[in-house]
């Protein structure tokens, strides 16, 4: 009776313990692969940005410088007296727009206290004062200036650039406006995927060109991330001054914040960069789920695949463990009836040694007969004996007791030979003797069977290195095996040849064939098709155990009724050696 509960648990056991061996190492491999791909790809993702927001960056201080360099250009090729003519300042504006595409709005000239004194533009400035405006203070104290974006007294966001120059005695001030469209679309230009999003605040966190969309950070925000980015560079304070004075610190460097929980609910890559020589900072915004879509996506393909390699895995293991408890079930079934096989086995080997114990004192008698035999022979040689009548009849009994007492002499002498527990000792044999000895041996046995046992023994075939019992018994084994096959009778035949550097040894008989199907298992333990009783089925395992250890080899070829050839394959000694 077989317990079933016994043979659950183990499927589980087995199923569990495959399961999580195979899934293991992949879980390991996907996470280690996982997280360096992960930081690989981020660093990669993050540097690509920080590279185009750098050329960005140098792309908006060139369209600044270029603009103040024009306007520098003019004042010191222009004398003073012909930017106080409308004409001529006007004529000067028009040729400003028509060569860089309108991004040039009006234009004026200044004096020192700030009043407007020649103008050309849409707009009516002319006698503008300026004089309390940030701007003009600022150029007045500058060489060069760019001023922040600002309102003014049109009302629209804009911002000047403004060379300051002297003449007449005096110091001027020539400034124009430059189109805030255009270089509002100038730093927008930078936007990547769908979130995407650049613009310009100044030191004190406020916006300098119009975002597309609402920004992240806030004026507050962004005086915080400015102050943080003053104290890494040494700096307790802050003002606009050590702001600018901190990030002109580390003018080639774009530096790398991550806004957590935005109004939008998740992650956003904020990156800053200094233009204006520090006193405005170009920012680029975008969603992280954006920026690494490709990410995210690889990583939930990975997942998938993970997932789907776990599920492959368990049915695998299911069905493995399932293959391999119902071996193990065939397994102990056979084993319960080997264990009846090896019991007939044990009588089998008793009744061996019993007839080994007769053929021994069979032997005895044996020589005694045919000593006196011999010795009879001799008498009857005696001239008086000679002239009786039955002096021949006689002689010819006397020789035939003798040769039949020889080979029952023979034939105990075999069997006890065979039938001595076998010697592992390793000589130099002649395989062809060993043949002649289990063919005779068998001849009787094949006699009875209605087999007809033939050999074919090649001349001169060199000794090889082997156990003569063992040998023997392979010999033996496969003649019985080939006798069983016959049922019907047939021709069995043994035969030797030389081969290269081993000698190969047939035995091939005239049965009913192996099936394909059996043809895999033939030398496991305990297989066998005989019915039970009849055999053990370790007759050709122990048949292949012996040949490998002789550094031989053993191979079948079978044709179902047509019959079987086994091949034995045994290297020579200098093959050995």
């Amino acid at each position: 009776m077989f317990d079933r509960h016994y043979y659950k648990s183990l499927t589980r056991s087995m199923v569990l313990t495959v399961f999580l061996v195979s899934l293991t190492p992949l879980a390991l491999v996907s996470a280690i692969t996982s997280y360096q791909f992960h930081t690989s790809y981020k660093d990669r993702v993050n540097a690509h940005l920080r590279e185009l927001v750098l050329k960005h960056k140098r792309n908006i201080d060139g369209f600044l410088a270029e603009k103040l360099a024009v306007i520098r250009v003019l004042a010191d090729l222009i004398p003073e007296s012909r930017f106080r003519d409308p004409a001529a300042l006007q004529a000067i504006l028009k040729s400003l727009q028509d060569r860089h595409h309108g991004a040039f709005v009006d234009m004026g000239l200044v004096d020192a206290y700030g009043v407007q004194v020649a103008y050309a533009g849409p707009l009516r400035l002319e006698r503008a004062r300026y004089a309390e405006t940030r701007w003009f203070r600022e150029a007045m104290r500058h060489e060069l200036y760019v001023s922040d974006v600002f309102l003014g007294l049109r009302g629209s966001p804009h911002f000047i650039v403004a060379v300051r120059v002297r003449a007449s005695g005096a110091e001027w001030i020539l400034r124009a406006t430059v189109d805030f469209e255009s270089f509002n679309e100038l730093v927008e230009s930078v936007a990547v995927g769908q979130t995407g999003l650049a613009y310009i605040v100044n030191n004190q966190g406020e916006f300098q060109t119009r975002p597309r969309r609402e920004a992240v950070v806030g004026p507050a925000e962004m005086r915080g991330i400015l102050a943080r980015a003053s104290e890494s560079n040494g700096r307790g304070d802050f003002s606009p001054e050590s702001a600018a004075a901190g990030i002109r610190m580390s003018l080639a460097a774009v530096a790398l914040d991550v806004i957590h929980g935005s109004a939008g609910g998740g992650d956003v890559l904020l990156l800053t960069a200094p233009l204006k020589d520090g006193a405005w900072t170009l920012t680029y915004q975008q969603d992280e789920a954006d920026a690494y879509e490709s990410l995210y996506h690889a990583r939930n393909l990975s997942l998938f695949a993970i997932l789907g390699g776990g599920v492959g895995i368990l049915l695998m293991a299911v069905l493995v463990s399932n293959r391999m408890v119902n071996r193990i079930v065939e397994a102990d079934r056979e084993r319960d009836m080997m264990n009846e096989q090896v019991i007939e086995a044990g009588k089998l080997a008793s009744v061996g040694e019993l007839a080994a114990g007769i053929a021994h004192e069979i032997n005895n008698p044996l020589a005694i007969m045919l000593e006196e035999a011999g010795w009879v022979l001799d008498l009857l040689d005696d001239e008086p004996l000679r002239r009786h009548e039955s002096h021949a009849e006689m002689v010819r009994a006397l020789k035939q007791i003798r040769q039949q007492g020889g080979r029952c002499r023979d034939i105990t002498h075999k069997l006890l030979s065979f039938a001595r527990k076998i010697d592992p000792t390793v000589k130099l044999v002649q395989v062809n003797e060993i043949v002649r000895d289990m063919a005779a041996l068998s001849d009787q046995r094949a006699h009875l069977a209605n087999v007809r046992i033939s050999v074919d023994l090649a001349p001169d075939l060199p000794e090889i290195p082997a156990s003569p019992s063992e040998l023997q018994q392979v010999l033996v084994n496969l003649i019985n095996n080939a006798i069983d096959a016959m049922e019907r009778g047939g021709e069995l035949k043994v035969s030797t040849r030389r081969e290269g550097a081993s000698v190969l040894l047939d035995v091939a008989d005239s049965g009913m064939g192996i099936p394909k199907a059996n043809m895999a298992r033939i030398f496991d333990p305990f297989y066998t098709t005989k019915p039970v009783g009849k055999g053990t089925g370790l007759g050709l395992s122990i048949c292949y155990g012996i040949v490998r250890k002789m550094g031989g080899e053993i191979s079948v070829d079978s044709v179902l009724n047509q019959g079987t050839v086994f091949h034995i394959r045994l290297p020579i000694e200098e093959a050995r050696a």
